[in-house]
């Protein structure tokens, strides 16, 4: 039972993109993840996904609206839905997730698959 400290955690990431886990709990993983433009459209036929953010702004695209958040907001997106993130500016969210879910869905990108697992 440790602590996390989310500053230094952030502190620690310097990839955009590259989602680390922070901690785990009943089959789920806290990441923290850093990031800044656009991603690509995905989505997660099986799981949902809790996106809160903890410093930054960011908007999450999907195909017939996008909804903006702002630091101590957060945004659930149910699963079988299509989105993407989009962030003018560096932003640093708090993920939590099903263990063993890839961060692009239903698509593998060169660029934006991060591996799994990843700890700080």
């Amino acid at each position: 039972m440790d602590k996390v400290n989310l500053t230094e955690g952030f502190a620690k990431i310097a990839e955009h993109w590259r989602p680390r886990v922070v901690a785990e709990l009943n089959g789920q993983e806290v990441k923290l993840v850093k990031f800044e433009g656009p991603f690509i459209w995905h989505q997660h036929d099986h799981e949902e996904e809790l996106f809160l953010v903890v410093k930054g702004r960011f908007r999450m695209e999907f195909r017939d609206r996008s909804v903006d958040l702002e630091e101590g907001e957060l945004l659930v997106v149910p699963r079988g839905v299509e989105h993407r993130p989009v962030a003018e500016a560096e932003v640093e969210i708090l993920l939590f997730e099903p263990k063993g879910v890839l961060n692009t869905g239903n698509r593998l990108d060169a660029l934006y698959t991060a591996p799994l697992g990843q700890r700080l």
